[in-house]
């Protein structure tokens, strides 16, 4: 069976969004739910997160909850991939272009003791699928995908586009607005007309 990790620091984060805290947490909820919409599509997904908003909508979209350990994105996937078994995917949240489809897409190109990335526009890492959870390495970061293609593993970068755009500014969101999953589209909609 495969599992989906998705690591939300809080709905309270996304500051350069440029938008009013309660707009960017709108936002960052939205987002997390197209993202979790597709991952529940594709298998077992856990979620890990230190915020209430943030799990309430893992739990509306069927995810299982993982405490949060503290220390940062990395020891959050470690937590949650102590869980998982075989195959694994590990999704940013802020990702609302997320179809099914991209989730199998980067799952399929998994080597068989290895791992596949998609890489962001900035040179991070939006998406891992992993051949086992424990090639894992906690590598977030400034030109995280290099470090990633370093790991003395099998790396396969692969190119989906709705997993490399990732929603930092609220350039990026106007810019894949019209791709973005509905959860996102209604909250970006409402805050047109506010």
């Amino acid at each position: 069976m495969t599992t989906v990790v998705v690591p939300f620091a809080g709905a309270e984060g996304k500051t350069r969004l440029e938008a009013s805290t309660r707009a960017r947490r709108e936002l960052s909820l939205a987002m997390l739910g197209d993202v979790l919409a597709a991952a529940v599509a594709v298998g077992r997904t856990l979620v890990v997160t230190p915020d209430d908003a943030g799990a309430a909508v893992a739990r509306d979209e069927g995810a299982e909850l993982v405490a949060d350990p503290g220390g940062g994105q990395g020891a959050a996937v470690r937590s949650a991939l102590a869980r998982a078994d075989g195959r694994t995917l590990v999704v940013n949240a802020d990702l609302p272009c997320a179809v099914p489809d991209d989730l199998r897409a980067l799952l399929a190109a998994v080597p068989e003791h290895g791992l596949a990335l998609v890489e962001a526009l900035d040179g991070t890492t939006n998406a891992l699928a992993l051949s086992a959870p424990e090639i894992f390495e906690p590598l977030y970061g400034p030109d995280s995908a290099s470090r990633f293609r370093a790991l003395p593993v099998e790396v396969v970068s692969v190119v989906v586009p709705n997993l490399a755009e990732d929603v930092d500014t609220l350039a990026d969101l106007q810019r894949l607005q019209l791709r973005c999953g509905p959860r996102t589209q209604a909250r970006l909609a409402r805050l047109s007309t506010a």
